[in-house]
């Protein structure tokens, strides 16, 4: 089965000390490994996070096959202490998108390929 791309948009506290702390954590070794494992665990062959401003944008390749479902996910991850104690760390550097109040990383919908024009 092939990888699905998925791409996620959140915004950062508008604070140049603040993004500057929340990309040194993003720098090799910053998140903890439980971190990356779990984020392996739901299939995630790849994963980028891009920075402009004070917007993030996410992009990875997932196996469909190995996806949890989003109950499944959140249980998993609120289950383990160093997951939970991670997203509680990054949520105190976002902020929701203006149209999204109370959630982070809002999922993108693709409105247009390359490959798919004429």
């Amino acid at each position: 089965m092939p990888l699905i791309r998925r791409c996620f948009a959140v915004d950062l506290h508008d604070d140049p000390e603040r993004i500057a702390a929340y990309r040194k954590w993003h720098e090799p070794g910053g998140p903890p490994a439980a971190v990356n494992t779990a984020i392996r665990a739901d299939g995630v062959e790849s994963l980028e996070i891009w920075w402009a401003g004070d917007r993030l944008f996410m992009v990875m390749e997932q196996d469909p096959a190995r996806a949890p479902d989003p109950e499944t996910k959140r249980a998993r991850d609120t289950a383990d202490p160093d997951v939970a104690a991670w997203d509680a760390l990054m949520a105190g550097f976002q902020k929701s998108l203006p149209f999204a109040p109370n959630q982070t990383w809002v999922e993108l919908d693709r409105i247009y390929s390359l490959g798919e024009q004429p």
